[in-house]
């Protein structure tokens, strides 16, 4: 976990051990997100009703942390799990993809095609992409992806080594993943990010995470 060559709260590379779970394959969708506005369980976020956002398979955006792990909570009830964000550990286990040196989760280059070039003004739908090692989509693109820990810059220096969840509290969640937004619209497995938990950005998504007996 990490990146010797990344920034400085990538570091120090580390091994890290999780136990079993299965990710969401995709970025949560306004298609799978609907419901749960539907049972009003949250209002709906920023950009809902906006055309360039109305797509049905594009991720999900301006979700405040807590509407993220609100709808975790709520899949549990429907759907049986227990579902909830991953931690940052998790999420960058599942990006590598079986390649725990790759700095990409393909391997050494992004696939031809991966992320859309030329100006855009909403992000593109998921799951269209080339999955990786471990059959997930759009890993590293689209949008920036809550996970569960708080952030801290320095929290490698002192992290277990199992089942890492991040510090006891802070002041901003951890994110992973790219941006539609952005010039360099992908990041590396290991490139961390971080948002105070309530703001609601048009490039801050969530996918959900089930934890394995």
């Amino acid at each position: 976990m990490g990146s010797e060559s990344g920034r400085p709260d990538e570091q120090p590379a580390h091994d890290v051990q999780v136990s079993p779970f299965s990710l969401a394959r995709t970025p949560i969708t306004r298609r799978q997100y609907e419901p749960f506005l539907r049972h009003g369980r949250a209002p709906a976020p920023p950009w809902w009703e906006d055309p360039a956002f109305s797509h049905p398979d594009q991720p999900v955006v301006g979700v405040t942390w807590y509407d993220a792990a609100a709808y975790a909570d709520w899949l549990t009830a429907v759907a049986g799990g227990p579902w909830r964000l991953p931690s940052e550990a998790e999420w960058e286990r599942a990006a590598r993809g079986g390649l725990e040196l790759a700095p990409t989760p393909w391997g050494e280059a992004l696939p031809p095609g991966e992320v859309p070039q030329g100006r855009m003004d909403a992000p593109w739908p998921a799951g269209r992409g080339t999955p990786n090692g471990f059959g997930l989509l759009d890993m590293g693109t689209i949008v920036h992806e809550w996970c569960l820990d708080w952030y801290r810059e320095d929290y490698y220096a002192a992290s277990p080594d199992r089942d890492p969840r991040g510090p006891a509290e802070g002041e901003r969640r951890s994110s992973r993943g790219g941006s539609w937004r952005h010039r360099v619209r992908w990041s590396p497995p290991g490139a961390r990010s971080s948002l105070p938990p309530l703001f609601q950005y048009a490039d801050y998504g969530f996918r959900v995470l089930r934890e394995d007996a």
